[in-house]
């Protein structure tokens, strides 16, 4: 049995570089009619777990506007729509973001953030092999502070849940099952 909706019409009620919202009219498999189920559209996003040449995890701070709080997160950014691939994209991502540059970078998995009412997918990483290589090259409205931290300081920020970021607690959660961190 399909669970598959059909799509009737799509309406986009706005366009914008960081915020599309479009209208879609849909028929259930049931036959039900749905008039108004709306979606917003971002860019795929990625984001990593950083490990440097002395083991240290990069976590940095900055100030989000949707919760008006400073928070703690692992390096993080939209895909760009001239990035050849989710790693190069993630390897930008960390250099802007932190300056340092990374040995191996594993695709440790694909999330959808909230496929209700979202179409993009996260591709997580985990970079190791961290050497500083330049300053940060931040985007207009971005300030972020760099932490460098041991492992067991991650574990005490997430077991306290000072971590807030939901897709940068399941890419900490993926990378740390792959290191053999988890027991």
């Amino acid at each position: 049995m399909s669970l598959e909706w059909k799509v009737l019409s799509s309406t986009y009620l706005h366009r914008d570089t960081w915020l599309t919202a479009r209208q879609d009219s849909c028929v259930m498999p049931s036959g039900k009619l749905v008039e108004k189920y709306y979606v917003l559209e971002y860019a795929n996003w990625v984001n990593g777990v950083a490990i440097t040449e002395e083991g240290k995890i990069i976590l940095i701070r900055q100030y989000r506007h949707g919760t008006g709080k400073v928070l703690l997160e692992i390096p993080a950014g939209a895909m760009d729509p001239t990035d050849p691939s989710p790693e190069f994209a993630m390897r930008r991502e960390l250099l802007e973001e932190t300056g340092y540059d990374f040995a191996d970078i594993t695709l440790l998995g694909t999330i959808c953030p909230n496929p209700a009412s979202s179409n993009n997918y996260a591709h997580m990483f985990l970079a190791t092999g961290g050497k500083k290589v330049q300053e940060q090259d931040l985007d207009d409205t971005e300030e972020i502070e760099i932490l460098l931290m041991d492992r067991e300081e991650v574990m005490t920020l997430l077991r306290n849940k000072e971590i807030m970021q939901s897709l940068h607690i399941s890419c900490l959660f993926y990378a740390f099952l792959h290191l053999g961190w988890l027991q």
